[in-house]
């Protein structure tokens, strides 16, 4: 009904709680956050967890879905078992730019489904790719991940929906 709410745990991350980085803008991270999971369900590939702009008590921020995960598991204890998921999030992570792939910004949830997490510093206009996943550097893309890529292109030009949507978060 209208009166009931849904309740869910959340990791919030409010923009007055970020450290000033030399190399991106003040303030911008947790818009960095959102853009991140608008590119992953632009993709349909559902590798960050729903987030979305909130103002919460700390004034406006990033809230991202909570994934229940074991935290003992990590890139490095997943790898062998994931190839495919951890192929696309290193294709991901070109994509976006992200300048912080650590081992322990994957999370392996419940259900067996692997997302990536911490993305704040993604989508530097100057190149900065740091992430531990590096298999397929310099292997051909799967064609599956291209046609995906090629439709993520489509959706970038200036009329689209998304490409305004990245605009307000990214510029």
């Amino acid at each position: 009904t209208a009166d009931e709410q849904a309740v869910a745990m959340v990791v919030y991350k409010p923009q007055k709680g970020e450290r000033p980085l030399w190399d991106f803008p003040q303030g911008t991270l947790y818009k960095r956050e959102v853009a991140a999971f608008v590119v992953s369900s632009a993709l349909g590939w559902n590798l960050v967890p729903p987030t979305v702009i909130r103002d919460g008590p700390h004034g406006i921020g990033s809230v991202q879905l909570f994934v229940d995960a074991d935290y003992e598991q990590h890139y490095f204890t997943l790898r062998d078992d994931h190839a495919e998921a951890f192929q696309r999030m290193a294709l991901f992570d070109f994509v976006v730019n992200n300048a912080d792939r650590k081992g322990g910004h994957v999370l392996l949830d419940d259900d067996g489904h692997i997302w990536g997490i911490d993305h704040g510093i993604c989508f530097h206009d100057e190149p900065k790719l740091r992430t531990v996943i590096w298999e397929w550097a310099g292997k051909p893309i799967p064609q599956p991940f291209m046609d995906d890529l090629q439709h993520l292109q489509t959706a970038l030009d200036p009329d689209q929906p998304l490409m305004q949507t990245l605009s307000t978060l990214l510029y």
